[in-house]
């Protein structure tokens, strides 16, 4: 019954409240990005979600787009802005997408959405991370987040799909909350970002 019917109207009225009460927050770091990243604070990408339907995922921009002589960009570790890595570590970054939620494209609690790439890669099992709406945080980034194999990160966004509760999703919350304040598994150790999947 949650998942059918509680877990989207929720998602719904918990986004616009979140909104309300992090909008400071959200115009603070929305000026300090567009300072620093040349008048660009979001970031837009394509990424898979319920039933592999594409959609476009909004974020703080963390990285600048500056590039080497030859008009390549620059590794991420040297794009990542000072303000981003901030951003990044608190998890601020993930702010903007309290409006995918509204708009139905994510659940507040769910994988992550990936790559549109990936989507060939995937065994049948892994692809059952995409019979629900993908989430801003979710079973997975509770246990690890990325310092995780790929395969670990999946059998937890697969067990997630197919065990959803309210009791699991108010475990998440709270481990969220805490992981967020330790600011734990935010990266690999040495990486600024996530190793690419490259299937099994």
């Amino acid at each position: 019954m949650y998942k059918f019917f509680l877990k989207r109207p929720l998602d719904f009225i918990i986004s616009i409240v979140c909104i309300c009460l992090l909008m400071p927050i959200f115009i603070i770091v929305f000026v300090g990005l567009y300072l620093a990243n040349d008048g660009k604070p979001f970031f837009f990408q394509s990424r898979p979600g319920l039933n592999e339907k594409v959609f476009k995922i909004i974020k703080f921009k963390t990285m600048n787009d500056k590039k080497d002589e030859a008009g390549n960009l620059l590794p991420d570790a040297e794009r990542l802005t000072k303000i981003g890595s901030y951003v990044r570590k608190t998890s601020l970054d993930e702010i903007p997408q309290l409006f995918n939620v509204l708009r139905g494209e994510m659940s507040l609690i769910g994988p992550r959405p990936l790559l549109p790439e990936y989507l060939p890669l995937y065994n049948d099992f892994q692809k059952q991370r995409h019979n629900i709406r993908p989430g801003i945080t979710g079973w997975a980034q509770v246990n690890g987040r990325n310092t995780i194999s790929w395969e670990e990160k999946f059998k937890f966004d697969v067990y997630y799909a197919n065990n959803i509760s309210f009791l699991l999703d108010l475990k998440i919350v709270f481990l969220t909350v805490e992981k967020v304040f330790k600011s734990e598994g935010i990266n690999a150790e040495n990486v600024a970002t996530t190793e690419s999947f490259k299937g099994n």
